[in-house]
Order: C-alpha cells, then sequence, then structure tokens
C-alpha cells in the first residue's frame, strides 16, 4: 500500500504555526492515508465513488477491472456504455467514466504529464470534464499527485474539522482562507488531520 508521505518536518511547520493544530497533531499521531499514484485510475475510482458508500465502490470497482482487466483509457473506451452501467452504476457515472477516457485518448488531458503542471492548470483542466468537480480534481492533487499544499473549501469534513479545532459556530470563506494560508506550504498534511478532527468529540 502506498501512502501519503509526510514527516517531522511538515508536522513541526504546523505546530509552530498553529498552537491548536499542534495540540491535535500530538493527540492523533501520524496518520497513513492510502495514495493511488496513477492519475487516471484514481480520477476513474473517485467518480465510481461518488455517493455511494465504500462497501458499495469496491464492489462496483472489481467489477469493472473484471470487465476492462487493467482501467486504463483503452480499457474503458473498448467496453460499451450498457456494459460499464452493467457494474452497478448510473447511466450518467458510465458516461462521465467513458467521457474521461475518451479526453485520455484524444489529448485533452495527458495523464502522463499532469503531474508537471501546476495545482491551478490541473485544476481548471480536470473540473472541466464532465462529472469532475473541483473537489475531485483536489482531491486528486492529494492522493494521487502527492501535492503538499491542498486545503479544499469544497469538502465538508475539512470545514467541520476546522470548525471542531478552532471552536467555530460557522466559518465564512474568508476565516478559511486566513487558516489556509497559516497552513501553506503544507496544507495537505493539515488536511489529513482537519479530516480526523471532522468526527472526533471534544
Amino acid at each position: 500500500m502506498r501512502i501519503f508521505e509526510y514527516g517531522q518536518k511538515e508536522l513541526e511547520y504546523l505546530k509552530r504555526k498553529d498552537k491548536k493544530l499542534g495540540a491535535a497533531i500530538d493527540r492523533i499521531g501520524m496518520i497513513e492515508r492510502e495514495i493511488t499514484p496513477e492519475p487516471f485510475t484514481a480520477l476513474v475510482s473517485s467518480v465510481v465513488s461518488q455517493q455511494i458508500s465504500n462497501k458499495a465502490a469496491e464492489t462496483v470497482w472489481n467489477r469493472l477491472a473484471g470487465l476492462v482487466g487493467i482501467i486504463s483509457p483503452a480499457g474503458i473506451a473498448q467496453a460499451s456504455l450498457s456494459e460499464i452501467q452493467g457494474c452497478g452504476m448510473s447511466v450518467r457515472k458510465a458516461g462521465y467514466i467513458k467521457g474521461i477516457a475518451e479526453a485520455a485518448i484524444a489529448g485533452a488531458v495527458n495523464f502522463a504529464t499532469l503531474h508537471t503542471q501546476t495545482d491551478e492548470e490541473i485544476i481548471k483542466k480536470l473540473s472541466a470534464l464532465n462529472g469532475v468537480g473541483i473537489w475531485t480534481a483536489e482531491m486528486l492533487l492529494i492522493f494521487s499527485l502527492r501535492r503538499p499544499d491542498v486545503v479544499s473549501y469544497g469538502d465538508l469534513a475539512i470545514r467541520r474539522g476546522m470548525m471542531n479545532l478552532y471552536g467555530l459556530k460557522d466559518l465564512p470563506q474568508e476565516k478559511f482562507v486566513r487558516y489556509r494560508k497559516r497552513y501553506s506550504p503544507y496544507g495537505s498534511v493539515a488536511s489529513l488531520y482537519l479530516w480526523e478532527l471532522s468526527v472526533l468529540k471534544h
């Protein structure tokens, strides 16, 4: 299993910058989150997982892999829409997955060179695809491309974690941005802890 790697350098920086986050880091310890280094696979997986449980997503994913073999643009392109839908997803979702494969084959998105682009360029390019929003693109930045400084305002759990951490009743975007700047350039590591804090009782 590949995980999002970070270490003492990032943690010491965050502790210095934010005492409350620092206390949470000490309490929680190191967090291991799995990554999917291949961005095409990661993107298809995130579309499969949208709005369904992890268990259901795993079932659909295994069926899709059984249908096409290795999850690749060519494999997806060769399968028909109804075959992909038959793996246990809606026609619309199957269409999104076909569209991602077609974009890769046509060169509209070159997944092999995505890592050479900036976070902003990647978000713009991926969120132009049907079925892929800004949040999905941001998750790909963290859990596939291992970008170090991503804190997603569109992620409800991240916002909840922030509100729990600082004892806030609401979180206007300008306040969120202020915290995000405080975590930079290690926002992705802060995100790992904010997710944990979204479900912890204080």
